[in-house]
């Protein structure tokens, strides 16, 4: 009977040692597959980051965006040294890049047009082709087009950025003389400013408001940033004017 029971025993110690065993190395196994999922989507998500977070990601590209574009002009047109930059001024232009085109022109632009114009998301997800099958998504893109040169730009954007730029530029602390001054000096460039705004922002929203959802903010800023080159070349370092977006 003895015998017996260690026998039994000794069985049942190895089907034990076995159990273990297997366990471990199945442990092992499951340790070893999730960590190569965590790297396979640890990359995927950095690829992955425009679209889970399209709002913070286009915030971010508007702010850089909007603060090399200040000193490319301040280096290139204004001809100053690195130690000569005015970092006051960069940060001020860094602000309105966060505040105006990286927070309210996404505000107007995605959420607004959201509810303005319901065929929105939906036609970003076409292909070109089933784009181009689309009517009312075509007619609404025109919408969103139109929008944006005929009310956006000349009555939005551009008194924020003479507003602004009296703020930076110049001698008054009243809110209220940048918006007079800035306001005067729009109206004295209209004619100028808006032929440009319309040549250049026209055929750009015309392949903006086609493209996908999360990308479209993203080369909107893309194209501002040459949008303030143009005009830091042209008009140079002597012109007060010079127009950011």
């Amino acid at each position: 009977m003895l015998r017996f029971t260690n026998s039994t025993g000794s069985l049942v110690m190895h089907r034990a040692r076995v159990v273990v065993r297997s366990q471990l190395q199945a442990a092992r196994r499951n340790k070893s597959t999730t960590a190569e999922s965590k790297v396979v989507s640890s990359s995927g998500g950095i690829r992955d980051i425009p679209k889970d977070y399209p709002f913070l990601f286009q915030l971010g590209v508007a702010t850089a965006k909007t603060s090399a574009a200040d000193l490319v002009c301040q280096v290139v047109a204004e001809r100053k040294k690195w130690n000569e930059i005015d970092w006051k001024r960069n940060a001020i232009f860094v602000a309105f890049g966060f505040v105006y085109l990286g927070g309210f022109q996404y505000w107007i632009m995605v959420n607004k047009y959201r509810q303005w114009f319901p065929t929105m998301d939906r036609f970003g997800k076409l292909s070109f082709a089933e784009k181009l099958k689309d009517t009312a998504g075509m007619l609404d893109a025109g919408k969103m087009v139109l929008f944006d040169v005929c009310i956006h730009l000349p009555l939005m954007y551009f008194p924020s950025y003479y507003t602004l730029k009296e703020f930076v530029s110049g001698s008054s602390w009243n809110p209220a003389d940048w918006v007079m001054d800035g306001t005067r000096k729009y109206v004295s460039n209209a004619k100028e400013d808006l032929t440009a705004m319309i040549k250049l922002w026209g055929p750009s929203d015309c392949v903006q408001f086609v493209l996908p959802m999360h990308i479209r903010m993203p080369f909107r800023h893309m194209v501002s940033f040459f949008w303030t080159a143009y005009v830091s070349f042209t008009r140079g370092a002597v012109e007060p004017e010079e127009k950011d977006e």
